[in-house]
């Protein structure tokens, strides 16, 4: 019933004996042992609809990753559900368990079709959504949180996790210490829209078994066979964005990797239709703001520009695989992070 105080220790046993169950037992320990029927029994108190049989026929779903080479790179990223870079196309896609992705995922990876997107880019002006292809609501979502791991022998791990709001669902169950997520919100719901509001994805709509759509893009990339890099955010729907902006701006703008994870960062998400810039000072004091010539030419271009005290969290560790093979790890000062390696 009280604050804690610093120095304090802060216990959450129930959510160890929890870890200790799938430790000794495995996942059965909780898709079908004791821990599912107390997180079962908790969610039903809660108000929830959460049966034994759900949990039990819960299976892990183990997908290719998307493979693009670019500029001599390999990048590797996450496919659908997840957004693995999609940027602008993300809303087209869905679960590929139940709706047919090939041919988004085709025009990703396409030459061509980037040839074509490229040519409704222009350098003096921008345009509305429907000129790039806009056409539904863009999912917001939050809670996530993003490690990249690099070992000794140089195997790499760029893992994304989430619980899609800051607290999950706000629900903690009593009996497992499990912190219940959030993620049936990133599915798609239909509902009356306006001429301001652009209607849901119906690819992204729910049904049983099926998994939403993320934006979710933990990315590897590799050079002549070999890691280069492990990347990725966290930030919800800007999490595309932030990843390829670190990306460039270490393999197309030569940027170390400090002052690529540094740079202030821009976001359009298409709709609505507006830049977001950084321009916010962190609680370590760091201050984050898009320089004003860059600014300027945004507007001369016809962009509205809206002012952001946040947006992406990145990670970044990149492997001088031409020089000494040693590692830069760069973790995201904006959330007070550092990197920690032995």
């Amino acid at each position: 019933g009280e604050i804690l105080k610093v120095g304090d220790v802060c216990r959450n046993g129930k959510l160890a004996w929890t870890l200790e169950a799938v430790a000794e037992r495995g996942p059965a320990a909780f898709y079908s042992g004791p821990v599912a029927d107390l997180l079962v029994k908790d969610v039903k108190e809660a108000g929830g609809i959460m049966t034994k049989e759900d949990l039990e026929k819960y299976q892990v779903k183990v997908r290719r990753p998307l493979s693009q080479s670019v500029m001599g790179l390999t990048v590797l990223s996450m496919p659908p559900p997840s957004a693995g870079g999609a940027g602008l196309m993300l809303m087209n896609l869905g679960d590929p368990d139940f709706v047919d992705v090939g041919a988004v995922v085709s025009d990703m990876l396409s030459p061509k079709f980037a040839a074509e997107l490229r040519r409704t880019i222009y350098d003096n002006m921008t345009f509305s959504p429907q000129h790039y292809g806009g056409r539904w609501n863009i999912l917001q979502d939050h809670g996530t949180s993003h490690l990249s791991i690099v070992d000794g022998e140089r195997n790499a791990v760029s893992m994304t996790s989430t619980v899609n709001a800051y607290f999950g669902s706000l629900i903690l169950s009593p009996s497992t210490g499990v912190l219940l997520n959030n993620e049936m919100d990133d599915f798609s719901m239909p509902a009356n829209t306006t001429a301001n509001t652009p209607p849901p994805a119906p690819n992204n709509f729910v049904a049983p078994l099926k998994r939403p759509l993320s934006s979710m893009c933990p990315t590897i990339v590799l050079k002549d066979g070999k890691l280069k890099a492990a990347v990725g955010a966290s930030g919800g729907s800007m999490i595309p964005a932030g990843t390829i902006e670190v990306l460039l701006n270490h393999f197309a703008k030569n940027m170390d990797p400090l002052s690529s994870v540094m740079a202030p960062r821009v976001y359009h998400q298409l709709i609505p239709n507006e830049v977001k810039y950084e321009n916010w000072t962190t609680v370590t004091g760091d201050v984050f703001l898009l320089d004003a010539a860059t600014r300027g030419d945004l507007l001369k271009k016809g962009h509205v520009l809206e002012p952001l005290a946040g947006g992406t969290i990145s990670q970044l560790v990149v492997h001088n695989v031409e020089g000494r093979g040693d590692l830069t790890a760069v973790s995201d000062p904006r959330k007070g992070g550092v990197p920690a390696g032995y």
